[in-house]
């Protein structure tokens, strides 16, 4: 008589455990979840104040120390930035950055410099022409 209880425990408990290992995939209503940023944080204003021939120095000071320093491509920084709303999906938005002899040539990514119509603080006609030489 003991052996049948046996089985029937062991199967009970092998049950029970079987059903809690889905209980972390669980969404709890009125649980907070915290938002989850990641990277450098890239604004357009940023990237306006790109212009081509800026230092290296000087991007830094613009944009902040890069993500990503390829050690076999030493001319190109990527700029990467995730953002994970609590619970929503996850966005991302890139940006490389590309120089020739430490001076800043093009521009890629989920970015382009505005032009210079676009931005009303760019009256120098100097600042019109060279923005229009980044190319994304």
């Amino acid at each position: 008589m003991k052996f049948p209880a046996k089985q029937f425990s062991l199967i009970l408990l092998s049950m029970l455990l079987s059903t809690c290992s889905g209980i972390g995939s669980l969404d709890f209503p009125g649980v907070y979840k915290i938002s989850i940023p990641q990277g450098n944080i890239i604004t357009q204003d940023m990237v306006d104040q790109l212009r081509p021939g800026m230092t290296k120095r000087q991007v830094i000071f613009v944009m902040g120390t890069p993500l990503v320093r390829d050690p076999y491509h030493q001319d190109r920084w990527d700029y990467v930035y995730n953002f994970q709303p609590g619970g929503g999906v996850r966005g991302q938005e890139r940006i490389a950055v590309f120089f020739v002899n430490d001076q800043l040539t093009s521009i890629t990514g989920d970015f382009a410099p505005s032009s210079a119509q676009d931005n009303p603080e760019s009256s120098n006609t100097d600042n019109q022409n060279t923005s229009s030489d980044i190319s994304d």
